[in-house]
C-alpha cells in the first residue's frame, strides 16, 4: 500500500488519477502529465480531474485496507480472520481493539485527504475553466458532495481532523491544526446542501452510472444528521428520499423485490442503490500498484473467500475460487441470523458443507466455518483483462442503499405510523411479518439487513452500545470509539494525538 505522509501529500504535484471512476462514467486516456497551474484548460481536463475526485470512494472495497473489511473486523459480527494474528496488523488490532498510532493503516487518513485535496483543487480551478455554466455547476456540486463524504468518514474514524477547504502549500502546511468536530460536521452539511441544490435527480444509465444524484446527497445528509443526533432534520431529509415506504420514490428508487438480487454481480446500479462504488474486472490491477488508488478491482471479494477451497466431483456446493478468509462471521451473528430469510444471502455455511463431505477448505485464523456470502468471490467474475486474478473482481459495493435509508428514517422518527411503515417495508421485502416499531426492533433489523456491509461498528458507537457489545473484544469506552491518528501524520506538524492513544 502506498503510504503518503500528511505533510507530503499536500505539497505533491497536483496530479489527478486518470483511471475511470466507473465502467460507464468516463474513460480518460492518459497523454502525459499536467501540472496544476496549466492542467485545467478545458472541459476534458476538468472531467479527468473530476474522475480523480471520485476515485477515493473506491476505498469502500478496494485494496487490502478497505473500509468494509476493516469496519467489519471491529464489530461483534465478524473477526478479522486472515492467515494469522499478524496478517494485517491494523485490521487485527482493530478486531481486538488494540490499535496504536504505529499499526493503524495510514491510508485511512491520507486516502480520504487525497480525495479532499483533489476536490479542493478542482473547486479552486473550475471558475476559470472554459466550459458551459451548467456543466461547471454540476462539477462543483459533485466535488462538494464527494468532499463531504470523505470528511464524514474522516470525522467518524478519527473525530479530530484538520478542516481543509483549499489546497495546502509549502508555506502553510506546517501550521495545520485540527478543527472541532462540530466545525467539520457543519462544513459537511454545507457542502451537501449546496450539492443538493444542483445535482440532477437522475443520471444516464448508459453513460453516467456511478455519478452522484440529488437523492444520493440527500440520503448522505440524512445519515450525517443522524450521526449527530439531529433526528428531526434527519427524518425530514430522509423522507424526501424514501417517499412512500415500499413504493417507488420521486427519483425512481425502490426496494428490490428479492433481497438476493442485491448481491448478483451483474445487477449494478439497481433501483435500490443510492451511492454505489464501481469495480471492473478489466482494469489490469496488479500487485505493483494494488491499494494505491489506481486499482479498480474489488479486493473485498478475494479477502472474504475461504482458503484452499475445494469440492469433490459431483458436489452441489458452489464452485468458488480460494480466498484469504477475512471478515469471518462470528457464532453470535450466525445464531442471530440463522432463522432470518436473509441468512442464505449473508452467511456461507462452509462448516455444514464440510461436515456433509460436499466441500473442504483450510481454516484460517479465528475460523468459525462461516463466511460472508454477500461478497464471496465467484469463478465467473474473475478478470477479463490482465493483472492479478485476485485483484480484479468486478462486484460493486453499496455505500448507501434504500433499505438503509428506510431504517435510518425509522430510527430518527423513533415511533409512529410512518416509522412503523418503514420498518414493515424492509421486513415485508424478505417475507417477514410486521412487528411493533421500537428502537430495539430497528437496531435488530439493521443488523439483519446490513450484516457484513461495514455499518455495524458505527451503529454500535452511535447507539452507545459499543462498550457492552464489544466488551469481550477488549473495547475501551472513551477511547476505542475512534482510531488513533497515524504516528507519521503527527511528525513535524501541530496535530495532536487522540485521547487515550498517547
Amino acid at each position: 500500500m502506498k503510504m503518503i505522509q500528511f505533510k507530503y501529500l499536500f505539497i505533491a504535484v497536483a496530479m489527478v488519477s486518470l483511471s475511470s471512476c466507473t465502467e460507464e462514467f468516463v474513460e480518460v486516456k492518459p497523454e502525459g502529465s499536467f501540472l496544476s497551474e496549466n492542467y485545467y484548460a478545458n472541459q476534458d481536463q476538468a472531467t479527468a480531474a473530476l474522475v480523480g475526485v471520485y476515485d477515493p470512494i473506491r476505498k469502500n472495497s478496494s485494496g487490502f485496507e478497505n473500509m468494509i473489511s476493516m469496519m467489519n473486523s471491529g464489530s461483534d459480527d465478524h473477526f478479522a480472520g486472515g492467515g494469522g494474528p499478524t496478517d494485517g496488523a491494523g485490521i487485527q488490532g482493530f478486531s481486538t481493539h488494540t490499535l496504536t498510532a504505529t499499526i493503524i493503516p495510514g491510508s485511512f487518513w491520507n486516502d480520504y485527504y487525497q480525495g479532499i485535496f483533489r476536490a479542493n483543487t478542482l473547486l479552486l480551478k473550475l471558475p476559470t475553466v472554459a466550459m458551459p455554466d451548467d456543466v461547471k455547476a454540476r462539477f462543483t456540486a459533485e466535488s462538494k458532495a464527494l468532499r463531504a463524504i470523505y470528511y464524514f468518514d474522516l470525522v467518524r474514524l478519527f473525530k479530530n481532523v484538520p478542516l481543509l477547504l483549499d489546497p495546502l502549500t509549502a508555506t502553510n502546511m506546517y501550521n495545520v491544526e485540527q478543527a472541532a468536530p462540530e466545525a467539520v460536521y457543519a462544513q459537511i452539511e454545507k457542502d451537501l446542501l449546496d450539492a443538493i441544490n444542483v445535482l440532477p435527480t437522475t443520471v444516464s444509465a448508459e453513460t453516467e452510472s456511478g455519478r452522484l444524484t440529488k437523492g444520493a446527497a440527500q440520503a448522505m445528509l440524512g445519515k450525517v444528521y443522524l450521526f449527530q443526533g439531529k433526528k428531526t432534520e434527519a427524518a425530514a431529509i430522509l423522507a424526501q428520499v424514501n417517499g412512500t415506504p415500499g413504493a417507488t420514490n420521486q427519483y425512481g428508487n425502490k426496494l428490490l423485490s428479492n433481497f438476493n438480487d442485491l448481491w448478483v454481480v451483474s445487477n449494478k446500479f439497481n433501483t435500490e442503490s443510492l451511492i454505489e462504488v464501481s469495480h471492473t474486472s478489466a482494469g489490469n490491477s496488479d500487485w505493483g500498484f494494488w491499494g494505491s488508488g489506481r486499482d479498480e478491482g474489488n479486493s473485498l471479494n478475494v479477502m472474504v473467500g475461504p482458503r484452499s477451497y475445494s469440492r469433490p466431483a459431483g458436489s452441489t456446493a458452489p464452485d468458488l475460487p480460494s480466498g484469504w478468509c477475512f471478515s469471518i462471521v462470528t457464532q453470535d451473528l450466525y445464531d442471530a441470523i440463522k432463522g432470518d430469510p436473509r441468512f442464505g444471502a449473508t452467511v456461507f455455511d462452509l462448516k455444514a458443507l464440510k461436515a456433509a463431505g460436499k466441500a473442504d477448505y483450510i481454516g484460517g485464523y479465528q475460523d468459525t466455518g462461516y463466511f460472508l456470502n454477500k461478497f464471496l468471490p465467484r469463478k465467473e467474475d474473475v478478470r477479463t483483462g490482465g493483472g492479478a486474478s485476485e485483484l480484479n473482481y468486478k462486484q460493486n459495493t453499496y455505500i448507501l442503499r434504500l433499505a438503509d435509508s428506510y431504517l435510518m428514517e425509522a430510527e430518527a422518527l423513533g415511533s409512529g405510523a410512518r416509522a412503523q411503515a418503514l420498518l414493515d417495508a424492509v421486513r415485508a421485502r424478505v417475507g417477514l411479518p410486521s412487528i411493533p416499531v421500537t428502537l430495539a426492533a430497528i437496531k435488530n433489523e439493521r443488523r439483519m439487513e446490513l450484516a457484513g456491509e461495514g455499518h455495524r461498528f458505527f451503529d454500535l458507537v452511535r447507539w452507545g452500545d459499543a462498550a457492552s457489545k464489544l466488551a469481550n473484544r477488549g473495547f475501551d469506552a472513551g477511547v476505542d470509539e475512534i482510531f488513533p491518528i497515524p504516528e507519521r501524520e503527527l511528525q513535524g506538524t501541530k496535530l495532536k494525538q487522540n485521547p487515550g492513544y498517547n
